[in-house]
């Protein structure tokens, strides 16, 4: 009798093991706010000196500023470079704050031939190029393991493939784009008008054109940093790429999971390996980090 009330017990004590739930994290501010994210310290410089009201949240090392710009309640932080950084972050803030939705601004490298440094490039999706099966090579081709597809073109060694979503107990889904949000392209397209963006740089480097804004198209992410000609071609051509950076296409995912609303806006710094002469990040991205926050500033404004 005695075993049977010790295994009755254990029983008992398992199952409340299993159906435990774990805590949710602590929320640090109940105020609905649009989550405003850069990845480096010039990409937010504009966008701090416009915040009002700020008061300074310090969680697993990094710093969630809340106030208003543009009378928008928002949380402004840095995600850190990389996707692995961005994705962390991201999901934080969702975690310590009533994010209602969220903005990425930043500098990018241009693929499109089209555009030039300083121009402000907005996504309508967003890819991770270096999602990937590295390949064997065998007899003077590349060989793909029988679970990987090849539904892109291969850059080399390098296979495109998709993201995979995690589902509970159904197979997970696959990605290999995750959409902005409509609305909020929408409310960009209606801001792009009114936004006057930078040519010079406060050391008086000026451009030879006046920059621009796109609307649209695709941009690809992950977790290289990349000044090469051929890649950028291969990245134009396979994935029809106006931009690439290190940090959106994981944002996007991780706001796809949560269902909640994402847009990212990228300007231009550099050619990602396409300009004639040593890579124009260094002199250009704090002109291309304004503007994009110029940009930020009047979406902000046309928020519901």
């Amino acid at each position: 009798m005695k075993s049977r009330c010790l295994v009755m017990s254990l029983v008992l004590l398992c199952v409340g093991a299993i159906d435990k739930s774990t805590p949710a994290a602590e929320t640090l501010d109940r105020t609905p706010r649009t989550a405003v994210m850069s990845a480096f310290e010039p990409e937010w410089t504009e966008l701090k000196a416009t915040l009002s009201g700020r008061e300074d949240h310090l969680v697993n090392g990094t710093i969630f500023a809340t106030g208003t710009i543009e009378h928008q309640p928002v949380v402004l932080f840095l995600s850190g470079i990389s996707m692995v950084n961005a994705a962390m972050n991201t999901q934080l803030a969702l975690d310590r704050f009533t994010v209602k939705r969220i903005v990425f601004s930043g500098i990018a490298g241009g693929v499109n031939p089209d555009l030039e440094i300083g121009d402000v490039v907005v996504p309508d999706e967003w890819s991770q190029y270096l999602e990937a099966v590295f390949a064997r090579e065998k007899a003077g081709r590349y060989v793909l393991p029988g679970f990987a597809g090849e539904a892109l073109a291969n850059f080399g060694m390098i296979f495109p493939q998709p993201v995979q979503i995690a589902m509970g107990r159904h197979e997970p889904e696959k990605h290999f784009w995750f959409p902005v949000d409509a609305q909020l392209l929408k409310i960009a397209r209606s801001a792009a008008g009114a936004v006057v963006l930078n040519d010079c740089t406060p050391e008086h480097k000026c451009l030879p054109h006046k920059p621009k804004i796109v609307i649209g198209g695709h941009g690809v992410s992950g977790q290289a940093f990349i000044d090469n000609a051929a890649f950028r071609k291969y990245a134009r051509k396979t994935f029809d790429a106006n931009v690439l950076d290190m940090e959106s296409a994981s944002a996007a995912q991780v706001a796809y999971a949560n269902k909640t609303p994402f847009i990212a806006f990228r300007s231009l710094s550099d050619l990602a390996g396409g300009g004639a002469g040593e890579n124009e990040m260094g002199t250009f991205f704090q002109l291309a980090s304004d503007n994009s926050a110029a940009f930020v500033r009047e979406f902000l404004k046309r928020l519901p």
